[in-house]
Order: structure tokens, then sequence, then C-alpha cells
């Protein structure tokens, strides 16, 4: 497989090329790295977060919108499906590295430069590492990043400064939502990694959820966002070989099932990393085995996410 930071870089030009028709904007920082804002400063927009999810799958994925409903009013919803979901979806997409500096920046990257680093237990699972000159990082934050955060991003990564690409969004912007409901699929990929499933067992995954309504109040969007995955998001998995354990991957499996995650993540004090692992998950799961049974695991629930979304 070739390079998922080169095949990132090809998108990441993408989005500068169009940077108008996406409103979104690119800056090159004094040490040569390259920033495009696409929430914070920056309006955004759906197609750019399109872009941006597939700049987090590093091309491996094919993601696309289309209309549903929601308690019975329109409703878009992001679709994202691959045929690599070990490396799309847990070496690249997922958001492992805590991005913390001295001058007060705090950040949360998805995308492959993880697997150019490769600390997490997921490289070592599915046995994929990346080598490259270029590292993209994709920034969940409130601010943009800067030459500090660029340099510790480039060090961790072993490359240049000037070979350091950050797409960079907040939770609440239009492009946060989109990305983040493009993460249903990932999420039950990697709650089957935490149960002791074979991640390279899982041959397809295909995700939806529905778009969360954008929000500058990040609390409330963080509470949106994830509202929409535990109990909207619906995936679709074909795996290689039976489990007893495909129960364990939903959002119904969880203690606080049926808790909007605003109040888990006020339980939790506020801190991301002290919300039980759990409750990150999608809500309903159907899994195909090769050969094999199929299951269905976990059900939606329209009213509570309506009431989450705030619906009138």
């Amino acid at each position: 497989m070739e390079s998922i930071n080169r095949t990132a870089i090809e998108l990441v030009d993408e989005a500068l090329d169009f940077a108008g028709e996406l409103d979104v904007v690119g800056y090159e920082l004094d040490n040569g790295a390259t920033v495009v804002d696409f929430g914070i400063d920056a309006a955004g927009g759906v197609e750019a977060g399109l872009l941006l999810a597939e700049i987090q799958t590093a091309g491996l994925a094919n993601l696309q919108t289309r209309m549903g409903e929601l308690a019975g009013a329109p409703r878009q919803y992001v679709e994202l499906s691959t045929d690599h979901p070990a490396v799309a979806l847990l070496c690249s997409q997922k958001a492992g590295w805590e991005l913390t500096t001295e001058g007060g920046f705090e950040g949360l990257g998805s995308g492959p430069a993880r697997a150019l680093v490769g600390r997490e237990t997921e490289f070592e699972r599915v046995g994929y590492y990346d080598s490259s000159e270029f590292a993209t990082l994709a920034i969940e934050s409130t601010t943009l990043p800067d030459e500090e955060v660029a340099e510790q991003v480039a060090e961790l990564a072993e490359v240049d400064a000037d070979g350091v690409f950050l797409p960079t969004f907040a939770t609440g912007s239009t492009a946060g939502s989109v990305t983040t409901a493009a993460r249903a699929a990932e999420l039950a990929v990697f709650r089957l990694l935490e149960v002791g499933y074979e991640p390279t067992d899982v041959l397809h995954a295909s995700g939806s959820a529905p778009l969360a309504p954008p929000t500058r109040d990040e609390t409330e969007a963080m509470g949106r966002t994830n509202d929409a995955l535990a109990y909207g998001g619906e995936v679709h998995l074909q795996v290689a070989r039976d489990d007893d354990r495909f129960g364990e991957i939903v959002s119904t499996a969880s203690e606080e099932y049926g808790t909007p995650f605003v109040d888990v993540f006020e339980d939790a004090d506020w801190d991301f990393y002290e919300v039980p692992e759990s409750v990150f998950a999608p809500a309903q799961v159907t899994v195909d085995v090769v050969d094999g049974p199929v299951y269905t695991v976990g059900e939606t629930d329209e009213e509570l996410l309506a009431e989450s979304f705030g619906y009138r």
C-alpha cells in the first residue's frame, strides 16, 4: 500500500487549490508548515467537511451525504464506506493524538501522521506503520496551531517542519459536524479491537450518522456530535470470522446509554479521557460473517437525538 501520508497530501493540495470555493483558508507558518483552517475563523461548509474526512482517512474511504429523516423531519446524513477499515479508520481517521504545548495550545489530532509515530495499540494490532517526508495531522481545536505545534508534530513524526500539514477545525463548525458524523464505522471497528477482535478480520466497513447542527458552544457541540453517533449512528461490517462479542460494540451496551453525552461529560469533570470508552460507539451495527450468520445489534433513539439537537 502506498504511504497514506503521501495520498493525503494530494487531498490537502485539493483543499488549497479550491480554498475559495470551500470557504477554507490555507497559510504557511514561519517554519514552513502549512495550516488549513477548515472551521476556526474560516466558515467551511459541508463539502469542506467531506474533503476533510477524506484527508483523515487518507483517501481510502468514499464519503457522501444523503437526505434522511429525524423525528419526522428532513435531516442530512453523512455516509462513509471503505474496503480498508483497519488502515483507513484505525491507523488514520481515529482521533488518538493529544496535542498540548507549553504555549497553552490544546487539540486532538487525527489522520495519517499518527501512522508515522505508531505508538498507539492499534498500529501493532494492524501491523501498519508509515514512512514519508510529509505528515498530515487534522487537529480538532478552538484555536489555530502555531509554530510550536508544528514543531512538535514534526519531531514526533520525524519529518522537517515544512513537510507538516495541519488541517484544523472546531468541533461545532460545519466541517467538524461532518467529520464527526463520518466516524460511525471507525467507532465500531475500534470497539471490536477493544473487545479483542482482530481488526484485520474486518473486511469492509460502512457507516452513517446524522449531521449535528453546528454551534460555536464547544460543550454543546461535543454533546450533539457524540449523541449523533451514539443514538443515530448505523454501521454495516463484513468480517472474516464469527465471534460472540459483537453485542458489545454498540452504545446500548454501555451503562451510560440513554444519558445525553453532555451529562456524561460533566460527570467526568469535563475530562474527555475520563469518559468510559464504551460510550464512544454507534447506535446500531449489522455484522455479516463471510460464510456465516448475520447479526444486528443495538438500536437508534430518534427521540433522544432530536432533543440533543434542539428540535422544537
